[in-house]
């Protein structure tokens, strides 16, 4: 079941929820949901706070050639791309676009 979005049959920002139907094999398409996936609050919550906590605390700096070098740490990865995988969105016209270009991947539903 492929999703696509025609902003003018929905309501402004309506939540919905949407479920990988399959896993995709480009690179490109595999961004796309993954950003699209860290659009959820309690996802963007917590990346906010271990960016925070990284920046305090885990990033280690050290003199090196005469100056301070920070060796920082990598970015954490909240969301993972597998069949099955649910996320709910409040769709807008400026997502309406990325949801398309990944829909046949995608089953929609409103959200409960």
């Amino acid at each position: 079941m492929s999703v696509s979005i025609e902003m003018s049959s929905l309501k402004p920002a309506s939540r919905m929820t949407f479920t990988v139907v399959k896993a995709p094999t480009a690179a490109s398409a595999r961004k796309t949901l993954v950003r699209l996936m860290q659009m959820q609050p309690e996802v963007k919550r917590s990346l906010t706070f271990l960016k925070v906590r990284r920046r305090r605390e885990d990033n280690r700096q050290q003199q090196r050639g005469g100056r301070m070098w920070t060796a920082r740490v990598a970015a954490s990865k909240l969301v993972h791309l597998e069949a099955g995988a649910t996320f709910t969105l409040t769709v807008t016209p400026q997502i309406a676009a990325d949801l398309n270009s990944v829909g046949k991947y995608l089953a929609a539903a409103p959200a409960a």
